[in-house]
């Protein structure tokens, strides 16, 4: 028993000091990337087994990495990795494989769970892509933050900050020796072609997707003899990573006719009119809490785009819900969630460098006038684009874009699907912009459907047939596709709930927090302090809801006093969560019977060592996970704090008064 208890402080030393040393090694660890395999030529290519998650479950594929030059323009160009993953048929005799090609920009086209729908016949192969996938990522921190600390996201005095971040972090990347110039959608094409050729394919099938289409498109262009059929699912024509505010109106228009044939018409007379008048009329202030107008702006843009109901409370019934309600708590939760899923959502500097392929198209925008006064005004392009003067102006422009920028003809049997009330890549766009430009094409535009996730989420069976039976025998079969009513009332979550849900967790979790530390605060004054058992079953089982209070009571501050700030940052969760940690450690351990002075060096220790933590927690990780790690951190490096006071005060004397030192003397 006395050499357990001898063993028990460096056992908690070990623990808590492990603690602290992980978190300090996620805070400082290099980021991993996929990197050249050695002795790497141009456009070789390993493969190995390897398993691929989706959405039918664990299956068997060959996954690599390719080697293509950064910049195909430059002799001298450096090799970078991408990764390759081929989904085999379960077919013996296999037809043409289709390679996949994801939306974004600023997305990775590793994620596919819907691969297995395909692999009946044919290979589904995924390349990644350059400045996301591979071995470079072009990630711009400073746009994130900008956004993440800005009083609205797209409001008139941070665009000229995300411009001016976007500056930085084309500076800083090309300080780091990374060609901006060489990650172009001609350069995304050019992998695919090389993935093609190394894996001994002589002709394959397209699947793209929203913003990938644009790559299929000049895909076809550049390459035609070796594309059996190319598939566009929310077709992107040239010009339109611009949203165009007239277009968005003409679809609140089409809503509006839906409406008035739905149960909404009870609400509204007038759909796109009661939107354009909420949206005229957004408030400063829920309450005590802020709104900010933008954000509202471009998260109802981007919920827009879908009306599934897998995509709620993002998707358009549900917005549509909070515009009729006219609640302003409705209005105040978009404007929250704006604020937590759109700053980071996008690899913003591979976005910037594939979206400059329209950066004249959105120079033109802007020196057009913008917006004419349409229902959600101009604050999505300005999100994407930091309004007039920005990215446009600012970030590397690839000498591969010019030949690509308007349309051009092609041969290549080609099937269009398009939503009906697509807000992002309106049918009608096809229909007239590529349409005529395709002499083997044909389009399907599927009843009551949004974008993308639309279509792979309804009828998965009818989707599945429409692209097999395509690709198989160039027929487009629709026939398993019904007509899917735009459904008003499927708002399982309306946004005015969403208000009560984030304000009733916040005000409930710092509530908590405060009552515990009151709670032990009294019990040590009462009783003189705790037991050392039971002190470290308090400091150990209270960090967690006094952690969260502490930062929930940091998230309610800036909800109402302090709206330039983002929930997770190390501003808003260190000094709550310092704190209240620090101070629930202290009260667990100090009693009557220590000393002032160790007291006063315990108090210190802990609250000075929970900061600390803390802080490092907010960096070892990021987004909403930094605050459990600052939990964490706080909890352990208080913790450390009060051992060090603790044993290390009496360690002298404990080595003076050892059996050996008494036998010595």
């Amino acid at each position: 028993m006395t050499l357990l208890k001898s063993w028990r402080p460096l056992l908690a030393f070990v623990v808590t000091g492990g603690l602290l040393v992980l978190l300090c090694y996620l805070a400082l660890r290099p980021e991993h990337l996929l990197s050249v395999p050695e002795g790497a030529a141009s456009g070789s290519l390993t493969m190995r087994p390897c398993d691929y998650d989706t959405e039918a479950g664990t299956v068997a594929a060959d996954c690599g990495t390719l080697a293509v030059p950064e910049n195909r323009r430059d002799p001298k160009s450096e090799l970078i990795a991408l990764p390759v993953t081929r989904v085999r048929a379960t077919s013996a005799d296999p037809a043409e494989p289709i390679f996949r090609l994801g939306g974004g920009p600023g997305g990775t086209n590793m994620d596919f769970p819907q691969a297995s729908r395909l692999t009946g016949q044919h290979d589904v192969v995924l390349v990644g892509y350059r400045g996301i996938d591979g071995s470079r990522r072009l990630d711009c921190p400073e746009v994130t933050a900008v956004m993440q600390s800005a009083d609205g996201i797209a409001g008139s005095k941070t665009l000229p900050a995300t411009t001016k971040a976007f500056e930085l972090c084309a500076d800083r990347l090309t300080d780091d020796g990374i060609d901006l110039t060489g990650y172009s959608a001609l350069q995304r094409v050019e992998d695919l072609e090389a993935a093609r050729t190394a894996l001994g394919y002589s002709q394959i099938n397209l699947l793209s997707s929203s913003a990938g289409t644009r790559t299929a498109m000049i895909y076809s262009w550049r390459h035609p003899a070796v594309l059996h059929r190319s598939a566009m699912v929310s077709v992107n024509t040239p010009g339109h990573f611009v949203w165009d505010p007239r277009i968005t109106d003409a679809q609140f228009a089409q809503y509006t006719r839906l409406c008035d044939d739905d149960a909404c018409a009870a609400r509204t007379s007038d759909l796109a009119e009661s939107i354009r008048k909420t949206a005229g009329e957004i408030p400063e202030r829920w309450g005590p809490f802020r709104i900010k107008d933008t954000n509202v702006r471009v998260l109802s843009q981007y919920a827009m785009h879908r009306n599934g109901p897998a995509s709620a409370p993002n998707n358009a019934p549900t917005v549509i819900d909070a515009y009729l309600s006219r609640d302003t708590g409705a209005l105040w939760a978009i404007s929250v969630l704006g604020d937590l899923t759109l700053p980071d959502a996008i690899v913003w500097g591979e976005f910037a460098s594939f979206a400059m392929i329209d950066g004249p198209a959105a120079q033109r925008y802007y020196d057009s006038g913008g917006d004419p006064g349409s229902t959600l005004g101009n604050a999505s392009t300005d999100f994407l684009w930091a309004g007039e003067s920005g990215l446009s102006t600012v970030w590397p422009d690839s000498p591969d874009n010019a030949k690509y920028r308007q349309m051009r003809p092609s041969g290549v049997e080609t099937l269009l699907v398009s939503g009906e009330v697509d807000f992002s890549t309106p049918a009608q766009l096809a229909t007239d912009e590529l349409l005529p430009a395709l002499s083997r094409g044909q389009q399907v535009i599927l009843p009551g459907l949004g974008h993308t996730a639309d279509f792979w989420e309804h009828r998965p069976e009818a989707g599945k047939r429409l692209l097999t039976t395509f690709f198989d025998t160039g027929r487009a079969d629709r026939s398993q596709f019904d007509r899917r009513p735009v459904n008003f009332e499927a708002v399982p979550w309306s946004m005015s709930t969403v208000a009560k849900l984030l304000i009733g967790a916040t005000l409930a979790g710092a509530t908590l927090g405060l009552a515990l530390l009151a709670v032990i605060a009294r019990w040590s004054r009462r009783r003189g302090g705790f037991g050392p058992r039971a002190s470290v079953w308090v400091r150990t089982g209270t960090v967690i809801p006094l952690g969260l209070g502490g930062w929930l009571l940091g998230v309610l501050l800036i909800w109402t006093v302090g709206p330039d700030d983002f929930v997770a940052s190390a501003s808003v969760i260190v000094p709550g969560t310092g704190l209240m940690v620090g101070l629930g450690a202290y009260l667990a351990w100090t009693r009557n019977e220590r000393s002032s002075q160790m007291r006063r060096a315990g108090l210190v220790a802990a609250v000075c060592g929970a900061f600390l933590g803390a802080w490092i927690g907010c960096y070892a990780l990021s987004g909403l996970l930094a605050p459990a790690a600052a939990i964490v951190g706080a909890g352990a490096a208080a913790n450390l704090g009060l051992l060090c006071v603790e044993h290390f005060r009496r360690w002298p004397d404990r080595i003076w008064r050892t059996p050996a030192m008494h036998k010595g003397s």
